[in-house]
Formats: structure tokens, C-alpha cells, sequence
């Protein structure tokens, strides 16, 4: 079941909510394969542990993050990790999409140019191709994601947008 069939309307906003930022993606990222404390995030993200731990209490409060057991930090302080539980990956949404190209472009910002690797293609595809296509790609994003993390592996992300060729004369968002 994914993280909108189990929940209310109001539950159902509230995650929405909990995702409608690009800071947020960045977290539950940054949480998926290790669990990180909100100081850890703090020093990663280049906030304040403060302002990033609103952020944090709402990722844990919507069933995105959970707490792991506190540990004794470095100064002997209890400090909790947090790690992602995967549930943003069914919270799909018309709307994410350009919040998830601004959560790209944070993450890839400061990246040396041959550690991005882009691939562009423009296509021609009937109704039934175009649907093909789209469910061959969610279906490998898929087999990844159920696979696990490689212990030896080294983190990564994946990206993948299609869009309509439009005009600029038709587009809804013109500027």
C-alpha cells in the first residue's frame, strides 16, 4: 500500500505538504541508506540545526523518516538518527514535478560537469508506445529500488522526466 491509499484527506494534504519541498527531498535522500542525526543533516545541508529540525519532526510526523535508537555523540550528548522509510517513493503527484527539478538541481549543484551524466532523446510515440515506454522505465526504477542497497555500493540518483514538445505559444506557465 503506498503513502496515500492508507490515509485520510487530511493525512493525505498533510504528507503532500511534507513533500512540497525541495529541502525535504534532500533530506529523506540523504537518510535512505544511512541514518543521519539532525546535526549530521545540519552540517551536510549548510543550515542550522534549528530551522532543519522543523523540517525533520515533519518528515518523522507523516511516516516519511523514522527515529532509530539515540546514540552517544562525539561530546557524549544523546543524539537520535533518523532514516528514510521509502514511503515518499509511492507519494507520487501531478504537482511534485518541478519541486523534484528543483530538488535535482540543488543536488547536482557544485558537481564537476562529467560526474552528471545526462541523456537527452526526442521522440515521436502513439498513445500505446508513449504508455510502454513510461511503465518499461517506472518498471526498472521499480527492480532497482526493491533491490536494496549494495553494501559496497556508492550512493547515487536517478532522475527521469518526459514531457510533452509544446510550443511556447501553448504552454500553461508562460512567462
Amino acid at each position: 500500500m503506498g503513502a496515500w491509499e492508507d490515509a485520510d484527506e487530511a493525512e493525505q494534504q498533510r504528507r503532500a505538504r511534507a513533500l512540497a519541498s525541495p529541502l525535504r527531498m534532500r533530506i529523506l535522500r540523504l537518510c535512505l541508506h544511512q541514518a543521519r542525526t539532525n546535526k549530521e543533516l545540519a552540517e551536510e545541508l549548510d543550515m542550522n540545526p534549528g530551522t532543519l529540525l522543523h523540517h525533520v519532526r515533519s518528515l518523522v510526523a507523516t511516516g516519511f523518516l523514522v527515529a532509530e535508537e539515540p546514540r552517544m555523540g562525539p561530546r557524549g550528548a544523546r543524539e537520535i538518527p533518523y532514516r528514510a522509510t521509502g514511503r515518499s517513493w509511492h507519494s507520487g503527484g501531478d504537482s511534485l514535478g518541478p519541486m523534484l527539478v528543483q530538488t535535482f538541481l540543488q543536488e547536482i549543484d557544485g558537481l564537476a560537469p562529467d560526474e552528471v551524466q545526462i541523456t537527452r532523446l526526442g521522440l515521436k510515440l502513439n498513445a500505446q508506445n508513449r504508455a510502454e515506454l513510461l511503465a518499461r522505465f517506472q518498471e526498472l526504477f521499480e527492480e532497482y529500488r526493491q533491490r536494496g542497497a549494495d553494501p559496497d555500493g556508492e550512493p547515487l540518483s536517478l532522475m527521469f522526466a518526459e514531457h510533452p514538445d509544446k510550443p511556447r505559444a501553448q504552454r500553461s506557465n508562460r512567462r
